[in-house]
């Protein structure tokens, strides 16, 4: 018997509606398999680093681990000089993000369209090559050596300060810009007409409107930077942190059971910055109204000036970063000789370009699985309710608050146990491209589920009283709203393995290499222009990969209109 239109169209006749129906089937697989996966490649995995870290040396159990942390060397040091770089960072990049921000979203300085590619660059290649640039601009063989005879040591706190400022900066810029992109012009109108100057316009609104998106930004920033290993690797020298120390302990010592107390000393700060990011985020994004009225910025020649100042230099640096790292690939022999070729490219070391074809088939294995399980977990918990659904939105976004090499050490003591049921992975491609896509998981679940809020729930009903089954519904109603989100979260899950680089470092061997751990190893052996020439290859991948998605996102776009109805 038909449902009448009030009963289909009210939240509980369409929950009567799949009760019984193979709707409701659908949404339990479609919630259970993704959760499983969850539970096996992350949940699981977690626990053993918890279990490995009351493991002793003779397999006994106790807490002789966490006893020995003051008395182990190094390790109360990388852990100050881990709070005081990521709180310096932090600092920067708000004082500096801030002002760009505004830049971009309340003057008229020019190029701004250059600035936002400008941002766009160090998300596409790994973290650790603004190190590498830096090590090129600024290191004791750089080109401000070779053009001034000056000489300076880049090494320590401030190239790790530098190249963390770059890598975070372009992250914090732009949760600031979504910040002052809500303002509602009324309100400024409204404080112009009752006497209010552009100073107490700034102090009175600007500021206490964006206060939360700046202390959002803050905590981003501080997590990229306290879980950083590719930076610190390259140009930290003997600044110990502790993304190096769990490295050193597992790596050099064969301590795992250090390795992974110093794994959850990492862990505990990221996920409590992350609990209050998500909690400044909700109250910033919160209350915003869909009536406001744009702001368009009144031209102001002395603050444009400024802003366009520290705006295009920030850019240019970027740039001059970027730039340096493409020059050496090309450069004959770093720096004592400066003629071009393109010898670099044809690496006959470190497997050659084997890496490269690697992360090329874990990006897409990655991309591919993600979209899939993304897809069906955000399907699932759209049509769930009550505290299972809650739970199962919990877990989803849990893996953004595990620092990637905490992940990946994990994945050692998992699947590296021979009575572990999934065993087999371990070495293997898939068992990365796992990794990469559950490091990366939180950020793909929350694009895919709001893109699932997207699809109009009348569209679905329609199709539904239509007679149309549940492929017809899911093929006619949600797959043509959503193929655009499916296809961002694909290339972001894609962009993002092929620079990832803390998440995989444990999971890598001889025989199974990625270009990212190339790069790092390269550099170094000394080979610093065929690390150049790699980090290139990586550049132009991802770059290429960014512009492939938004051509098929703009072509993929879903046209809702009547007309189109």
């Amino acid at each position: 018997m038909p449902l009448s239109p009030t009963a289909a169209s009210s939240p509980g006749g369409l929950a009567a509606r799949l009760a019984g129906t193979p709707e409701q089937w659908l949404t339990r697989v479609c919630v259970a398999v993704p959760a499983l996966a969850l539970i096996l490649f992350f949940g699981y995995p977690l626990l053993t680093i918890f279990w490995q870290s009351f493991v002793q040396w003779d397999g006994t159990l106790g807490l002789d681990n966490y006893a020995a942390i003051p008395s182990t060397p190094g390790l109360v040091t990388a852990g100050v000089n881990s709070l005081s770089i990521s709180l310096s960072t932090t600092l920067v990049c708000i004082l500096l993000g801030f002002p760009i921000a505004y830049a971009l979203e309340r003057s008229r300085i020019r190029f701004k369209s250059w600035v936002r590619l400008s941002l766009l660059l160090p998300l596409l290649a790994p973290s650790l090559v603004q190190g590498l640039g830096l090590l090129f601009l600024l290191g004791r063989n750089g080109l401000l050596y070779q053009w001034t005879g000056i000489e300076q040591n880049i090494y320590g706190y401030w190239g790790l300060l530098l190249s963390d400022v770059f890598y975070a900066l372009p992250q914090a810029i732009m949760i600031i810009q979504a910040a002052l992109r809500n303002a509602d012009a009324r309100y400024y109108d409204a404080a112009t007409v009752m006497g209010a100057s552009p100073r107490q316009q700034f102090f009175h609104i600007t500021l206490p409107n964006c206060k939360f998106g700046l202390l959002s930004a803050a905590f981003v920033v501080f997590t990229i930077t306290i879980t950083d290993f590719g930076n610190a690797a390259v140009i930290a020298g003997d600044y110990r942190v502790l993304a190096t120390e769990i490295f050193s302990q597992v790596s050099g010592q064969q301590n795992f059971g250090m390795g992974s107390v110093v794994g959850i000393i990492l862990l505990l700060p990221a996920l409590l910055s992350v609990y209050i990011e998500r909690v400044a985020s909700q109250k910033q994004f919160g209350g915003s109204s869909e009536s406001r009225i744009p702001l368009r910025p009144a031209p102001a020649r002395w603050r444009d000036a400024l802003l366009g100042l520290v705006t295009h230099a920030t850019a240019l640096a970027i740039w001059a970063i970027i730039a340096v790292v493409v020059f050496a690939s090309f450069v004959k022999l770093w720096p004592y000789n400066m003629s071009l070729t393109l010898a670099n490219f044809h690496v006959d070391i470190a497997s050659g370009y084997q890496p490269i074809w690697t992360t090329l088939y874990v990006s897409v294995a990655a991309a591919l699985i993600g979209i899939v399980l993304l897809f069906l977990l955000a399907y699932g918990v759209r049509n769930l309710r009550g505290r299972l659904a809650k739970a199962i939105y919990l877990m989803a976004v849990l893996p953004v608050g595990v620092p990637g090499l905490v992940l990946g050490l994990s994945y050692i003591f998992t699947f590296n146990d021979p009575l572990y049921p999934l065993h087999w992975l371990y070495g293997s491609a898939l068992l990365i491209a796992l990794c990469n896509f559950y490091h990366y998981h939180t950020q793909g679940f929350l694009t895919m589920a709001t893109g699932m809020r997207m699809v109009p729930q009348a569209l679905e009903e329609a199709a539904a009283c239509l007679g149309g089954k549940v492929r017809h519904v899911m093929g006619d109603a949600i797959l043509p709203v959503i193929a655009p989100t499916v296809l961002a979260v694909f290339f972001f899950l894609f962009m993002r393995s092929m620079v990832t680089l803390s998440a995989v470092i444990f999971l890598v061997t001889p025989q199974l290499n990625v270009a990212a751990v190339s790069v790092m190893h390269l550099n170094e052996a000394g080979f610093v222009s065929q690390a150049a020439a790699f980090s290139t290859i990586i550049i132009l991948v991802v770059a290429a990969a960014m512009l492939m998605m938004r051509a098929l996102v703009y072509y993929f776009r879903p046209n809702l209109s009547p007309e189109a109805a």
